[in-house]
């Protein structure tokens, strides 16, 4: 889905459903759920559409993800071995694209607080996958 066909479709429902917000603080996570329930319900049609429509040709390997997934699964592992507000910061910052300046807001903290946790997050999480990777190698020579 293009960014401003979400964008659009976001602030075309939150108009629409403005008499449900409670809180006028609560507006950006207000925004986010919307667009959070766009995507799923846009890909959960572009699933159903492809499963609706098989081509005989077409051979889906399942096997072709499984090293991606599996680096999936550890970095949600070890994202889970961090503190609450590094783990948020990360995940505001790296996956979902967040700018500091917005991560303040959402955090209720200081921007050099912001930089700390995603730097000291950074650092742990180097520790973490950089430890089960050369215990994984370990495991595999012995």
């Amino acid at each position: 889905m293009e960014y401003q066909d979400l964008m659009n479709d976001t602030l075309l429902i939150a108009f629409e459903k403005l008499d449900q917000l409670q809180n006028e603080n609560a507006f950006l996570s207000f925004l986010i759920g919307i667009s959070v329930r766009i995507l799923a319900n846009n890909n959960k049609k572009k699933k159903e559409d492809s499963i609706a429509k098989p081509d005989s040709f077409d051979r889906i390997d399942v096997n072709a993800n499984t090293e991606r997934d599996a680096e999936i699964y550890l970095l949600h592992q070890a994202l889970a071995l961090l503190p609450d507000s590094q783990r948020e910061c990360i995940i505001l910052f790296e996956i979902s694209g967040f700018s500091i300046k917005e991560i303040v807001e959402i955090q209720h903290v200081s921007e050099s607080a912001v930089k700390q946790r995603l730097k000291r997050g950074r650092v742990k999480l180097m520790e973490i996958l950089t430890f089960e990777s050369a215990y994984k190698k370990e495991a595999n020579n012995g």
